[in-house]
């Protein structure tokens, strides 16, 4: 059975293209019946912190992605690398280096002032293994190099078919620092091998480690894996994904609002097709479609308005008692308390013109407490094309819904005065009804306005109107 990993570094958050990774790996076990591992990758003890560990975690557990071992830790595994670099040793494929920082850093200038790339001169490739062990008795430092092969490095991968790199055009990179601790190719390889990992699913960023790694396997005498080297994530204008483009964090997306099924569906579709023109994936048909050929090998593109669109999708098809925990939180945080109102019927009422979590709270949170501030631009547009009839229309609809009886707060009996009010003042129905629209949200935009009426309360709507005439009456 196929074993996947996914393998962040706990240096900082959960970037997107690093979720959309830990997806495919996710999608391709389940899809499979094969095994996810989970490693954390903190061999960078300068950076690496608990604090990001748990903001990995827990942006993995929010977009439900879940692994069947693990997390594992790769500072834990340092004994098995450095045996993996004594069998280099002692098969000869790899060498001990005494050559300085000062020595290395003289050649990099040379390089530099010839214009050429930087290789390793392979200086101490002929330093026998009886030499090194005397030196390093006397107390000399030295790394541990790998011995490149003369033979190409190629591998057939997964999304982008065959690559190929020749052994001589690489130097001989170092595998074990001088302090003992392993490079982060020796120690990736290592891993792998020791977690038996048959499928290597990363971004194409990585391509370029992919010959170093594949030397490391043939030298280590182990099978190498399948190699998936999926496209990069770029912004709209066709550059790098980064913070200049808006949010890239998972956390930041859980704080806007954005639902967690309709996050995995959009990474899913960045940089993988299902066939056809599906968009809306449940994760049943998302697990039963994937597979790596499906994987396109050009890079895809970050749209936050596809995702919001998306996230609106979702929020639609949610019965109103799933999403009441997010948007009882969401209210909190924005300062509304819903006191005893059920807040599903508000919920349910607007969560069709919502796209996001944070959307649809602010409009539950219009029709708890009012609107904020001054309406939106054609809330405004619409105040000045009435004028003095904007005000009109609504002392009119405050005196005839205020002769409704209690039992006759409903859609259609609230309707039905309204359109008879309109008809007997010969007043476009759409006229008479936009004001108390824009005073009860803010905006021309919302439900019905006989639903909104109802979801509002016959209390607020009608102290909320009348306030509203009375404040346009008083700028004229």
């Amino acid at each position: 059975m196929p074993r996947v990993r996914f393998a962040p570094s706990p240096t900082g958050y959960l970037h997107v293209g690093g979720a959309r990774t830990a997806l495919f790996n996710w999608l391709y076990a389940r899809k499979t019946g094969g095994t996810m591992v989970l490693r954390i990758e903190d061999t960078d003890r300068e950076r690496s912190t608990d604090a990001h560990t748990q903001v990995i975690l827990e942006g993995l557990t929010w977009l439900g992605i879940t692994w069947d071992e693990g997390p594992l830790f790769q500072g834990a595994n340092l004994e098995q690398h450095q045996a993996d670099v004594r069998a280099l040793l002692n098969a000869g494929k790899a060498y001990h280096c005494f050559c300085t920082r000062e020595e290395l850093e003289a050649q990099r200038a040379t390089a530099a002032a010839q214009k050429t790339g930087f290789r390793y001169n392979g200086r101490c490739r002929s330093v026998t293994p009886d030499e090194a062990a005397q030196r390093l008795a006397a107390g000399e430092e030295a790394t541990v190099r790998i011995r490149m092969p003369d033979e190409e490095l190629a591998w057939d991968d997964a999304v982008h078919g065959r690559i190929s790199f020749q052994g001589h055009d690489l130097d001989d990179f170092v595998v074990l620092r001088s302090d003992g601790t392993p490079i982060y190719n020796l120690a990736v390889v290592s891993d792998d091998i020791a977690m038996q990992i048959t499928h290597v699913i990363r971004g194409d960023d990585h391509v370029s480690n992919t010959p170093k790694q594949i030397a490391i396997y043939r030298a280590l005498g182990a099978p190498e894996p399948v190699f998936a080297h999926v496209p990069m994530i770029l912004g709209s204008d066709g550059k790098k994904l980064s913070k200049r483009h808006g949010a890239t964090a998972v956390g930041d997306y859980q704080d806007q609002g954005i639902f967690p099924a309709a996050m995995r569906n959009f990474l899913a579709l960045l940089g993988w097709s299902p066939g056809g023109d599906r968009e809306i994936l449940p994760e049943a048909e998302m697990i039963e479609l994937f597979s790596l050929e499906g994987i396109q090998s050009k890079p895809a593109v970050f749209d936050t308005a596809k995702l919001e669109w998306m996230n609106g999708q979702y929020l639609s098809a949610t019965p109103a008692a799933e999403l009441l925990p997010a948007v009882t939180r969401q209210l909190g945080l924005l300062g509304v308390d819903s006191g005893s109102r059920p807040l599903e019927p508000l919920i349910d009422g607007v969560k069709a013109r919502s796209r996001t979590i944070l959307q649809l709270a602010e409009q539950v949170a219009v029709r708890l407490a009012g609107p904020r501030g001054e309406p939106d631009a054609r809330g405004i547009a619409l105040r000045k094309k009435l004028g003095s009839a904007f005000a009109e229309h609504l002392r009119r609809a405050v005196a005839v819904l205020e002769s409704l009886p209690d039992d006759q707060w409903r859609a259609e009996p609230i309707l039905a005065a309204l359109t008879a009010s309109a008809e007997s003042a010969g007043a476009k129905l759409g006229d008479a009804l936009q004001p108390i629209r824009v005073v009860l949200t803010g905006s021309t935009v919302s439900e019905p306005v006989n639903e909104l009426l109802v979801l509002v309360g016959r209390e607020a709507a009608l102290e909320r109107l009348g306030r509203g005439a009375a404040e346009m009456e008083s700028v004229g």
